[in-house]
């Protein structure tokens, strides 16, 4: 299960800088528009994220990150990718968004995540001075992917994705992928997320390390699927810890 409807994103470690945040349209390679939630940090430059969500598309958990990461000194814009089959406008609560996820294509995802990362790098966007991709989920194994699609990313960050399980039919996993990574990689799971075992981790692991992709994958032992959630008390430990891999991957040092 991803996070549930009721769930919202940990606070960040460092916070206090002024967030402007917007909703906007971005417009796809493919002439496609699609719904986006961008938040600029309080100064220009820096890091940016491209922010992937899990199956439900553009959720308030998802913008309520996007706002959390600009708080910590990161731009972020979080994506909808349901855009050619659901439309670009917000959605509430009740989108069935189970038949959209079966038609997404890891092509024209890609034409999303590489206008999302342009947006990030323009004035507007923060004036990002290197780019990244996180996604959580379903968005996890998105974010992974972007490694090797040529959006000149200076990483990519999976949460609990799904790194050796096919899910298009016919078409190769991050693990089989990898050899054509150019990006780092950070990966955070749950070890008792009993959807990703950890022989995939370790596939995975095995397949960046003989690519020579620069990699830290991260399993929090007891920690489930969608454990970087601010009401899940028994986790804290393993979300506070996420939070601190994922801002010093980018660049953002918060100390121990």
């Amino acid at each position: 299960m991803c996070h549930p409807a009721g769930a919202r994103p940990p606070l960040p470690p460092i916070r206090g800088g002024a967030v402007d945040a917007r909703d906007l349209v971005l417009t796809s390679a493919d002439g496609t528009q699609f719904a986006a939630h961008l938040a600029r940090a309080a100064s220009p430059g820096g890091p940016g994220i491209v922010v992937i969500p899990d199956v439900r598309g553009l959720h308030p958990f998802y913008e309520d990150l996007a706002n959390r990461l600009a708080e910590a000194g990161v731009h972020a814009v979080a994506v909808d990718l349901y855009a050619r089959t659901a439309g670009p406008g917000h959605r509430g609560e009740d989108f069935e968004y189970r038949s959209h996820v079966a038609q997404t294509d890891p092509r024209t995802i890609a034409f999303d995540v590489a206008a999302a990362a342009d947006a990030l790098r323009q004035p507007d966007g923060g004036s990002a001075h290197r780019v990244y991709a996180m996604g959580f989920c379903f968005g996890g194994r998105v974010s992974f992917m972007q490694a090797g699609e040529g959006h000149g990313l200076a990483g990519v960050i999976g949460f609990y994705g799904p790194p050796a399980t096919p899910f298009w039919p016919g078409q190769p996993t991050p693990v089989e992928l990898a050899p054509g990574f150019t990006s780092p990689v950070l990966g955070l799971f749950g070890g008792a997320d009993a959807g990703i075992p950890a022989e995939g981790i370790a596939a995975f692991d095995a397949a960046l390390e003989a690519a020579g992709v620069e990699h830290r994958l991260i399993t929090y032992p007891s920690a489930p699927h969608s454990f970087f959630d601010r009401s899940a008390d028994a986790h804290a430990d393993a979300a506070a810890d996420a939070w601190r891999q994922v801002l010093g991957f980018v660049g953002i040092p918060v100390g121990d």
